[in-house]
């Protein structure tokens, strides 16, 4: 029996599936861009801008810090198509954070300085004992932080430009079974871990039209994720031992890039309307390869084919000041998946999405406030997976409220 490329492929998916991918591409950054349907890149509103628009940083004038997190729940159904039978994840909430500090030397200084920190995602795919894939995967549970340092500057009264430098690093751990049994019957079982670092960069524009409309767009680089000395540990029977030996493993992972053309329009002082358009440059992941340190007849080398496409995300919002203290928004988005049919797996069950978001703000003075968001989607997918010719639909729900504080001085 051979170790074939689903298992290790699974690494793909903890660096992008759950914000790359337009499977997971939720853009969990910033509490009142999730309000108003994860858009934001016209729109200057908070430090989150630092990851929605460099450009619009220019437009800040004050210092401030923004401390965030969104937990996600999620579970997901899957159906097998020839038995009719179900079977359930039961994952742990997942708790991405966001953190962000702008800072200039004066309050009207054309030249900003961002930092931040945040979480493309950080959670757990638990599947239940003995689901019918346990041999594509039982447990994935993976972690992985952004670090990027941003400089903003405000060439005209109506014009912002900016960049951020991006350093990526994150682990993964991931357990899956093997179809060998031993002689009390019990199958074999694999887990792969690893660290991975990458380097890339966003950069944006902000340019006022006139005193209600505002335009932005926004290029985030692709990120080639290494990956050295990743660990892989088998458990078998001891006589299958030498066709299993545990060892290192290496492999580069393809992070995509994303440009995002937003507008956003303000109709009077108490309302504002948002619209982005991202696209996603999912064409890079075409092939995943990985090379083992050892070698053999059951643990070869692999090079398996993806052919994602890229794709086009909408999203949308508005927001609407109800007093002085307290704003009030809702928005929602749509997008095409990337994953073609052959390609779904246990881990990247995705779909065309549909979903809808809601928020707030309350300032308890103009130095100090908070943020509220809620985001609800769901999906379902048929296909057959080409490697381990896993058949039948999955139906996935996911909901995910969100808190932020934001101090200014």
């Amino acid at each position: 029996m051979k170790i074939k490329q689903q298992g290790i492929s699974i690494f793909i998916l903890f660096f992008t599936g759950f914000i790359w991918a337009q499977g997971f591409q939720v853009n969990f950054q910033g509490q009142k861009q999730q309000g108003m349907g994860c858009a934001g890149t016209a729109l200057f509103q908070d430090g989150a801008s630092i990851f929605f628009n460099p450009g619009s940083v220019a437009f800040s004038n004050e210092n401030s810090i923004n401390i965030a997190s969104t937990p996600i729940f999620g579970n997901v159904l899957f159906v097998d198509s020839a038995t009719g039978e179900g079977y359930r994840t039961k994952n742990p909430v997942g708790t991405p954070f966001s953190a962000y500090g702008l800072f200039q030397a004066h309050r009207h200084d054309k030249l900003k300085l961002g930092l931040a920190a945040y979480t493309p995602f950080g959670s757990t795919v638990q599947w239940e004992d003995n689901w019918i894939g346990r041999f594509a995967l039982t447990r994935l549970e993976l972690k992985a932080i952004f670090i990027q340092s941003t400089l903003s500057y405000r060439i005209a009264d109506v014009i912002g430009i900016g960049a951020g430098f991006i350093v990526s690093t994150g682990n993964v751990n991931l357990q899956k079974d093997i179809p060998v049994q031993d002689s009390l019957g019990n199958y074999g079982h694999a887990e792969l871990s690893g660290k991975a670092m990458g380097f890339g960069f966003n950069a944006g524009i902000h340019y006022d039209l006139n005193k209600k409309l505002s335009v932005g767009i926004t290029y985030r680089s692709q990120i080639n994720m290494s990956l050295k000395n990743g660990a892989a540990n088998f458990t078998v029977p001891t006589s299958l031992d030498p066709n299993f030996p545990d060892g290192k493993f290496t492999g580069a992972l393809p992070l995509p890039n994303v440009t995002t053309l937003g507008w956003a329009y303000n109709p009077n002082d108490k309302l504002k309307m948002v619209l982005d358009i991202n696209h996603v440059g999912w064409k890079a992941y075409d092939t995943l390869a990985f090379d083992y340190e050892q070698n053999t007849a059951s643990l070869l080398d692999t090079k398996s084919p993806r052919n994602y496409k890229s794709i086009f995300a909408f999203r949308g919002g508005v927001q609407y000041q109800v007093i002085d203290k307290l704003d009030l928004r809702f928005g929602g988005g749509f997008g095409f998946t990337p994953v073609p049919e052959e390609s779904v797996t246990p881990e990247t069950p995705d779909a065309n999405r549909a979903y809808i978001t809601g928020g707030l703000t309350y300032r308890f003075s103009d130095k100090f406030s908070m943020d509220a968001s809620i985001y609800y989607t769901q999906l379902k997918r048929t296909a057959t997976n080409a490697e381990t010719n896993l058949f039948g639909t999955y139906r996935t729900k996911a909901i995910a409220p969100g808190f932020s504080l934001i101090y200014k001085w």
